[in-house]
């Protein structure tokens, strides 16, 4: 009977890491020893943290789970980076499935069973490697943490039942299957989850998306660090199209969102400043009457017509939807967000170009 139940109940290896994250730990690590799944064990990673991580995680150091509901494991390390922590905490790990999340997410209590009941193939034809869940951003008292929020609940909303991407902050993977693979690459500096996604995906394997399987994301507030992490996400992406062309793959990239549409605000707004300033220039400076025949004065207007296009399609996205929100001022700090997102994507572009052109890594 008791072997009847651990197959059905498998052993699950729920592993965090962190460095520089001691404001996030209590409530990551609550949460995670609060998860109603009955068969779990959790390890935690810290990856040469500065501040007080390191004795925030020692706190919650219980082996023999004797002050929680489940046993945790507390590793050390030397600042070597996510991916490498993700590994380490894989190479002690023993549960059949094994599941990866950050610390500044809040999973629910039932995230793991949720995971963990979506584990069964349809058919035949699946071979389930993976199961991915849903993330939900806090929406603060900022734009920058309401534009997140609004932002990746639109992507989750047309998610399907299968994806290419396990997220890193809500995914379950089976351990054997992960190891064949080669596990989490530690020369990445980000983006590993969909990295070793897509190794599973072209080696057969299936990744299923739950969408009751919730984490909570603390809200997102800083606007250097948004920013700062959509140059790392640009960079990361310019990384994975070079590893993984498209003539590789079986499956398409998930989780693109609004970024393309996002990445051609920069130049589309140059693009009417230069229209803008021709016009000016002949209309008033020179004196110039409207002239439909004159090239110059034509060209003023073509470059205006990206960003009038751009401008009609703000009521269909999930940025339209803030633009609306009856506070001028929020919308005119809106569209310098944007603007400065939109540049982000590019010098993460840039940067992972300059990592192909120099052979490294991005680190």
């Amino acid at each position: 009977m008791a072997e009847r139940e651990q197959s059905e109940q498998p052993l699950v290896s729920i592993t965090v890491c962190v460095r520089d994250g001691e404001q996030w730990i209590d409530g990551c690590i609550a949460s995670l020893v609060a998860q109603d799944w009955p068969n779990i064990e959790i390890i935690a990673v810290d990856d040469g943290s500065s501040d007080a991580s390191t004795t925030k995680l020692q706190a919650w150091d219980d082996p023999e789970g004797m002050n929680n509901n489940h046993p945790v494991r507390v590793l050390t390390q030397g600042h070597k980076g996510l991916s490498a922590a993700r590994s380490a905490a894989l190479g002690k790990a023993v549960g059949e499935w094994v599941a990866i999340t950050d610390i500044d997410v809040r999973p629910e209590s039932s995230w793991i069973s949720q995971l963990m009941e979506s584990r069964f193939p349809l058919d035949e034809s699946e071979t389930v490697v993976a199961v991915t869940g849903r993330t939900v951003f806090e929406s603060g008292e900022g734009i920058i943490s309401k534009l997140r929020a609004s932002e990746v609940a639109e992507k989750y909303r047309n998610r399907q039942r299968t994806t290419s991407l396990a997220n890193g902050p809500c995914s379950v993977f089976e351990r054997r299957a992960l190891l064949e693979v080669g596990g989490f690459d530690e020369s990445w500096y980000h983006a590993e989850d969909m990295e070793v996604s897509l190794r599973l995906v072209g080696g057969g394997g299936t990744i299923v998306y739950s969408p009751d399987a919730v984490v909570n994301h603390v809200a997102e507030e800083n606007i250097a660090t948004f920013l700062a992490k959509r140059t790392r996400d640009a960079r990361a992406h310019v990384r994975i199209v070079r590893h993984h062309p498209k003539r590789g793959r079986t499956v398409g990239f998930d989780f693109i969102g609004s970024a393309w549409w996002i990445l051609m605000l920069c130049p589309v707004i140059l693009m009417a400043i230069s229209g803008l300033v021709i016009g000016i220039e002949t209309l008033y400076l020179e004196s110039k009457p409207f002239d439909p025949s004159s090239k110059v004065q034509m060209l003023s207007l073509i470059c205006l017509l990206p960003l009038l296009i751009h401008l009609l399609y703000f009521p269909q996205t999930v940025i339209g939807s803030l633009l609306r929100l009856r506070r001028p001022i929020w919308s005119l700090k809106l569209i310098v967000v944007l603007y400065m997102w939109s540049w982000s994507l590019w010098k993460g572009l840039a940067l992972g170009y300059l990592d192909a052109l120099l052979g490294r890594n991005g680190h």
